[in-house]
């Protein structure tokens, strides 16, 4: 892997200049490595590979230069010593999940973690002997309490989806280390552009890549990194259980990755002004975003996050029934699941994301019936605003 170790190249030069090693036809831009396996050498070599005695590559389930490269990316960007991908964002939070933990660990989380993880630790962990609890972003005696002698694993969000609420890593990061727990961070609604949580003492860093790191709406993936001898322990999980990222997805977020500086200055820029906007309006009960002033972390949003990110999320007057309707009359936007698209998106977490979750366990992590969450995109704020304002107008009782 080539890069630019030296004169400690800036976010965006480590974004666009770290490659894989040139072939011998000396392409400019990575191509794309389609290929199963790799050959060897000799059979001297092929020992040493498989024995871990040199680096290279042997099979694309275990590596492949795009991989590589997108993972060397990401860890020049977090600081990490290593790193994995895989196939998706949640394959990245399973496969450090199970290559971390053993039967009769236990996990201590927040409570505002997306509707899959919810259900990933709440059905699918304690099939394997694993137990969690919760803990709430906005008790936090509830967290050195909730680490008990069996912990292994301490697991947030900041910003949480979609609640947007945000854990102070430092201090918590400083319990986990106290307590011996491995503090790991989805760090997925910020990218490694506007936060490093190994900066604040976490230990693993993980992301769904579908999102803010392809940027495009185009493919799936998830990147897992952290400390060297975490990641071995999960780099083997993830060789003997196959949740491989395909090369060419690899090679398309590597690509991605040379844009996302630029992407993300104008996510943050659009949403900090819808969020302002929408603040004033009389038919929005509240809004939240991390860098609006009126956000109850709005300091400490500010120490941990460059920028405020592309994600703002509102309750309209009128509850569940208004915010459906309102979401109906989008124009614009698309309604869909996922976030983080050069286009706006919009959703309905309650009847959506987090529908699996109790209503009772949806309003202690903040999803009110009429919160709707707005991923915004790369159109001009004019535009996004109308379209908002249209459907405002037209759902007016």
């Amino acid at each position: 892997m080539s890069s630019m170790e030296e004169s400690a190249p800036h976010f965006e030069t480590i974004a666009v200049r770290t490659q894989s090693e040139r072939s011998p036809h000396r392409e400019h831009s990575t191509p794309v490595f389609l290929t199963s396996s790799f050959v060897f050498e000799d059979t001297e070599q092929a020992r040493a590979l498989f024995n871990d005695e040199i680096p290279g590559n042997i099979y694309t389930r275990f590596s492949n230069p795009n991989n590589n490269e997108f993972v060397e990316k990401i860890c020049q960007m977090e600081g990490a010593e290593d790193g994995i991908s895989t196939a998706s964002g949640m394959s990245a939070i399973f496969t450090t999940f199970m290559g971390l933990l053993k039967q009769g660990d236990h996990v201590l989380a927040s409570r505002s973690v997306f509707g899959s993880t919810h259900s990933m630790l709440s059905l699918l962990l304690p099939k394997f002997g694993i137990s969690f609890d919760y803990a709430d972003i906005n008790k936090p005696e509830e967290w050195e309490a909730g680490i008990k002698p069996n912990t292994r694993i301490v697991y947030i969000e900041t910003p949480s989806n979609p609640a947007l609420d945000i854990i102070d890593m430092q201090w918590l990061g400083d319990i986990c280390k106290k307590k011996n727990a491995l503090f790991i961070v989805d760090n997925c609604f910020c990218t490694p552009y506007l936060q490093q949580p190994m900066k604040y003492g976490a230990v693993i860093s993980i992301h769904s890549a579908t999102k803010f790191i392809d940027g495009q709406g185009r493919t799936i993936g998830g990147v897992v990194v952290g400390n060297k001898e975490l990641i071995k322990e999960i780099r083997f999980f993830s060789r003997h259980s196959g949740p491989a990222l395909s090369p060419f997805n690899a090679w398309i977020l590597s690509k991605s990755l040379e844009t996302l500086a630029v992407r993300m200055d104008r996510h943050c820029e659009s949403a900090l002004k819808l969020a302002e906007y929408l603040e004033t309006h009389p038919e929005i009960v509240h809004v939240k975003y991390p860098h609006l002033k009126s956000h109850p972390q709005y300091a400490l949003a500010k120490k941990q996050m460059s920028q405020g990110g592309g994600v703002v999320t509102f309750e309209v007057k009128g509850g569940l029934e208004r915010g459906r309707k309102f979401l109906n009359e989008l124009k614009m936007f698309s309604l869909t699941a996922n976030l983080g698209d050069t286009r706006t998106t919009a959703t309905h977490p309650a009847s959506t994301t987090h529908c699996k979750l109790t209503e009772e366990d949806r309003l202690r992590v903040g999803i009110t019936p009429g919160l709707v969450r707005i991923s915004v995109g790369l159109e001009h704020i004019e535009d996004i605003k109308a379209d908002i304002i249209q459907a405002l107008e037209k759902t007016k009782s």
